[in-house]
């Protein structure tokens, strides 16, 4: 790292598995906190583009799901694909597919409470 001469981001969701000696050669630490609920929101407000073609989405549902940004990000673009294979708007329901298929990937069960009332 000292022989590089740009500029490294670096990212990681387990600071503390990072060696000390590691960390002593990183210059700057920001550190971004889990996403609130109001922040949740925010997230799925911007997460489709303006033209993506979105039905019945209850964005306030949708930030009962505790998962980071990236996640929202992964589940949005999975639920736009499916949505598209079946030449549908972006619906609930396609947000529930995608969100099961993310959970799973992160090992993560989503609970009655996260998706009720989805569909």
């Amino acid at each position: 790292m000292e022989a590089y001469r740009g500029l490294a981001i670096l990212t990681t969701n387990i600071k503390n598995a990072l060696d000390t000696a590691f960390m002593r050669r990183i210059r700057f630490i920001v550190q971004f906190p889990f996403p609130d609920h109001v922040s949740r929101v925010g997230i799925w407000h911007n997460v489709f583009p303006e033209d993506t073609p979105v039905e019945g989405l209850d964005i306030n549902k949708l930030a009962r799901l505790n998962v980071a940004g990236g996640n929202i990000r992964n589940i949005a673009m999975n639920a736009g694909f499916l949505a598209a294979d079946e030449n549908a708007p972006v619906g609930m329901a396609h947000i529930l597919k995608a969100s099961r298929s993310e959970c799973l990937k992160m090992e993560k069960t989503l609970t009655d409470s996260e998706v009720q009332g989805w569909v």
